[in-house]
C-alpha cells in the first residue's frame, strides 16, 4: 500500500516536470471551456425537473394580500406552476413550503429525494434565513394601501365605509370555509366578516371589581357569557388599549356572578342587581367621555343568565341603546330589540378544560329514535309536551327528568346521539341549552318557543338545519315530524354537521367559531345603527 502511494507520487512529479516545459495556448483553453459550459447548460435544461432560472433568479415576494372586489393584489404572487416545481429533499422541509410575509424572501431551494447525495451535500441552506409560517386566517394581511386608508379613518368613518362595502359585497358562489346553505346571504356575511377582521377594535373597560367583573364563569348552562369574556379579554387582534381608536366598548360583567354575589335566595327581588349595574354605568359615564358621546349605542354587554335582560332596567340608556347579547332573547317582553341586540347561544360546558368533549354523533342509520326530550318540568311548554307524549308512543321518547331505569341503559347524551330529532322546548324563559346540545350531537333540533329570536339569526338560516314548531302545535308534533320527507331530513342532518363549527368554544379561537360569530353579530348590528349620509 505504501509502495503504491510512493509510485503514484513519483509519477505525478515526472508528469508535472514534463508538462512544465510546454507553453499553454490560453485562447484554445478558454474556447474549449466555453464549449463545455454551453454543453453543460443545454444538458441541464433538458434533464433537470425544474427551470434552470430557479438557481439564479431571486425568488418573488410571496404575499397574503387578497384582491378586493376583483382587483389585482398589490404584491407579486407565486404562481401555481412555480410552486409545483419546488421539490423537497426531506420530509422536514415540508414546513418550509409555505407563503411568507411580504417583506421576506424565499431563500431555500427544495429538491427531489432522487437528487444524488453529493448534490444534496453541496446545497447549503442559509441558517440565518427563516421562513415564518403563514399568518392565521383571522390575521391575513391586507393590501398596504387599503390598510393605510383604513388607519386614516376615524372610528365612525370606518364604520360608514364598512357598511357601504357590505351593501355592495361581491357574489360568493363557492367558499371553502363557508357552507352557503347555512346562511341568509353568504356573500354579505363573508364581506362583513373580512371587514370586521380588518377594522374592528374593541376597548374593554378596566373598571369593576371581581368577581362580578373580569372573572368568567366557564361551567354550566350559563357558560357562554364567561367563555366570551375570557376569550375577549385575552384577544390581541381586536382589543385596543386606546379608547380613541375603538369602534365598540365592552362592559365585562357576568350576570351569573352578579346573581351569586348580590341576589338573596327566595327573595324574588332583582332590583339590587339592576341598581348595581346602573351605578356602574353612571361611574364609567362620569369617568370617561365615551358613553355620553353616543349615549351608550357603541357599548355592549354579554349576559347568558335568564335574568340578564332584567339587570338593565334601572338605566334607560343601557336598556334602550346598548347592544345586549342575551341568551334570553324574548321579543314579547320589550327589552330585546330586534336588529340591535344579539341572541346569544346558550351552551352547556361540563368540563371547562375540555369544552369540545363528546362533540359528534352517529350516522343516520344508527338513529332509531324519532324524537327525544328529557328535562325538568318548568315553564309553560314542557308540562304540555310531557302531557301529550310521555309513554304514548315508542317513537317519541319524551320524559321529564330522565328515569334512572332508562339512564342505566342509555345516557342522556347517548339518547341525543341516537335520535333523529331532539326536542328543545323553552323552560322558564324562551332559551334552552338543548338547541346547541342537539347541534353538538348532530341531531336536528326541534325548537318550541314562541317569540324566541334564534341565536345568530342575523346571518344564519335556521330553517336549513332545524324545525320550528309553534307551541299550539305540540299535539301534532309526531305528525309534523313524519311529514318531513327523508330527503329533506338528510339535508338538514348534513347541515347540522356543517353548522356545528360555528357553535364551538375553542380554547384558542379559530376563524368562524362561536367566539368570532358572536363578535361578528355585535359588529354587524352596530353597523345597522350607522346612518349613511346622503351624497
Amino acid at each position: 500500500m505504501v509502495f503504491q502511494r510512493r509510485l503514484a507520487s513519483i509519477t505525478m512529479k515526472q508528469l508535472f516536470r514534463h508538462c512544465a516545459g510546454y507553453r499553454i495556448d490560453w485562447a484554445k483553453l478558454f474556447f474549449a471551456g466555453a464549449i463545455m459550459t454551453v454543453a453543460g447548460v443545454m444538458l441541464q435544461m433538458f434533464t433537470l425537473p425544474y427551470p434552470l432560472s430557479m438557481w439564479f433568479i431571486s425568488q418573488p415576494i410571496i404575499s397574503w394580500d387578497e384582491p378586493l372586489n376583483g382587483e389585482v393584489g398589490l404584491s407579486e404572487r407565486v404562481t401555481e406552476s412555480m410552486v409545483t416545481n419546488v421539490f423537497l429533499s426531506s420530509p422536514a422541509e415540508l414546513s418550509l413550503l409555505v407563503p411568507v410575509e411580504p417583506a421576506e424572501r424565499l431563500t431555500v431551494i427544495e429538491r427531489r429525494k432522487s437528487v444524488s447525495r453529493r448534490r444534496r451535500k453541496d446545497t447549503k441552506v442559509d441558517a440565518k434565513s427563516t421562513i415564518s409560517p403563514p399568518p392565521p386566517p383571522s390575521r391575513r394581511s391586507v393590501p398596504y394601501r387599503l390598510q393605510k386608508f383604513i388607519w386614516s379613518l376615524k372610528p365612525n368613518e370606518a364604520l360608514e365605509y364598512a357598511r357601504k362595502e357590505i351593501e355592495r359585497a361581491p357574489l360568493v358562489t363557492d367558499d371553502p370555509e363557508l357552507y352557503a346553505p347555512l346562511f341568509l346571504n353568504v356573500s354579505m356575511f363573508k364581506r362583513s366578516y373580512e371587514l370586521m377582521e380588518m377594522i374592528l377594535k374593541v376597548y374593554i373597560y378596566p373598571d369593576g371589581a371581581r368577581p362580578i367583573f373580569h372573572q368568567p364563569h366557564l361551567r354550566g348552562i350559563y357558560a357562554s357569557e364567561g367563555w366570551f369574556m375570557r376569550l375577549m379579554e385575552g384577544n390581541k387582534q381586536f382589543v385596543t388599549r386606546d379608547p380613541e381608536k375603538a369602534h365598540l366598548f365592552y362592559m365585562p360583567y357576568s350576570a351569573r356572578q352578579l346573581e351569586l354575589a348580590l341576589y338573596k335566595p327566595e327573595s324574588h327581588n332583582l332590583k339590587p342587581l339592576s341598581i348595581f349595574l346602573r351605578n356602574y354605568v353612571n361611574k364609567i359615564a362620569a369617568k370617561y367621555p365615551f358613553w355620553n358621546r353616543t349615549h351608550g349605542s357603541d357599548h355592549f354587554l354579554v349576559a347568558c343568565h335568564d335574568w340578564g335582560p332584567y339587570t338593565v332596567n334601572e338605566h334607560k340608556e343601557l336598556s334602550k341603546n346598548t347592544i345586549k347579547a342575551l341568551c334570553n332573547a324574548d321579543l314579547s317582553e320589550g327589552i330585546f330589540v330586534l336588529g340591535k341586540d344579539v341572541s346569544l347561544p346558550e351552551t352547556t360546558i361540563r368540563t371547562p378544560r375540555r369544552p369540545l368533549r363528546n362533540v359528534g354523533g352517529k350516522r343516520v342509520s344508527q338513529r332509531p329514535i324519532l324524537a327525544f326530550f328529557a328535562g325538568n318540568m318548568h315553564g309553560r311548554v314542557r308540562p304540555t309536551l310531557v302531557k301529550h307524549w310521555r309513554d304514548k308512543d315508542e317513537d317519541m321518547r319524551i320524559y321529564g327528568p330522565l328515569p334512572a331505569r332508562v339512564a342505566r341503559k342509555m345516557s342522556y347524551i347517548q339518547h341525543m346521539k341516537s335520535s333523529k330529532y331532539c326536542i328543545s322546548p323553552m323552560g322558564y324563559e324562551v332559551n334552552s341549552p338543548r338547541i346547541i346540545e342537539a347541534i353538538y350531537y348532530e341531531c336536528v333540533p326541534v325548537i318550541i318557543a314562541d317569540n324566541f329570536v334564534l341565536p345568530l339569526s342575523e346571518v344564519l338560516d335556521w330553517s336549513a338545519f332545524s324545525v320550528l314548531v309553534a307551541e299550539k302545535d305540540i299535539p301534532k308534533l309526531k305528525e309534523i315530524l313524519l311529514a318531513i320527507p327523508m330527503k329533506r331530513y338528510l339535508t338538514m342532518q348534513i347541515n347540522v354537521k356543517m353548522v356545528q363549527k360555528h357553535f364551538l368554544w375553542n380554547p384558542r379561537p379559530v376563524r368562524h367559531d362561536l367566539f368570532h360569530m358572536i363578535l361578528h353579530s355585535i359588529w354587524f348590528n352596530r353597523l345597522n345603527q350607522i346612518q349613511i349620509p346622503q351624497s
